[in-house]
């Protein structure tokens, strides 16, 4: 698990580590990613502030999550930024992994984390990755670039177009954290390594979707 505290959405109030106990096999790794941040802006990329995060996604149960099209997993972890007072943990998390972008040919990674800032004011961090159709050198980028905004409050899922946006920025994964990532990844369980193909399969064929021939 991550240094934040659990968002359980297996509605089975128990963590990860649990999934064994009742047939389900669960799946996690950890994210790293660092970029800038600005505050008073709405929109992402504007030079500012240092800001970084690090993330554990859980998947509770692989197999709920591949059939559930919105492929809902939940982020545990801190973000670290100057402008929200240091190192914050964040409260609840949720990572979405391959939701429809509204068209055949793109994907959307939504992130959005809850936390309090160093001047304790709830904030909310909903990113964005954008996967869409284009040549297959755009994997590298598309995959590795995070546009979020930190939004006023801890804003729930559908809400945002109405909450008051506090700044804006960009964060990218480095090769060398993208390197940890792929080692990073684990399960528990009684189907640990067919879980791990079958969410490698799930990964690989909506990569192939978006940017193979067609």
């Amino acid at each position: 698990g991550g240094d934040g505290a659990t968002c359980d959405l297996s509605g089975s109030g128990g963590s990860a580590g649990r999934a064994s106990l009742d047939g389900r096999t669960s799946l996690s790794f950890t994210e790293e990613m660092k970029g800038f941040y600005r505050e008073g802006v709405r929109n992402p990329g504007v030079p500012g502030d240092r800001f970084a995060f690090r993330l554990t996604i859980t998947l509770d149960d692989v197999d709920r999550f591949l059939s559930d099209q919105d492929h809902l997993a939940r982020a545990e972890g801190w973000i670290d930024a100057a402008a929200c007072g240091g190192r914050r943990l964040v409260e609840r998390g949720w990572f979405n992994l391959f939701a429809p972008g509204g068209a055949p040919d793109r994907r959307l990674m939504r992130y959005r984390l809850h936390f309090t800032d160093g001047m304790d004011r709830p904030r909310t961090l909903t990113g964005w990755k954008n996967v869409f159709h284009g040549p297959p050198t755009d994997i590298w980028p598309a995959t590795t670039t995070m546009y979020f905004r930190l939004l006023e409050g801890h804003v729930p899922d559908g809400h945002d177009d109405t909450a008051p946006v506090a700044g804006a920025g960009t964060l990218h994964i480095e090769l060398g954290d993208f390197i940890r990532q792929l080692t990073s990844f684990r399960t528990e369980g009684p189907d640990g390594m067919a879980a791990l193909d079958r969410f490698a399969r799930f990964f690989a064929g909506n990569l192939w979707d978006v940017y193979g021939p067609g």
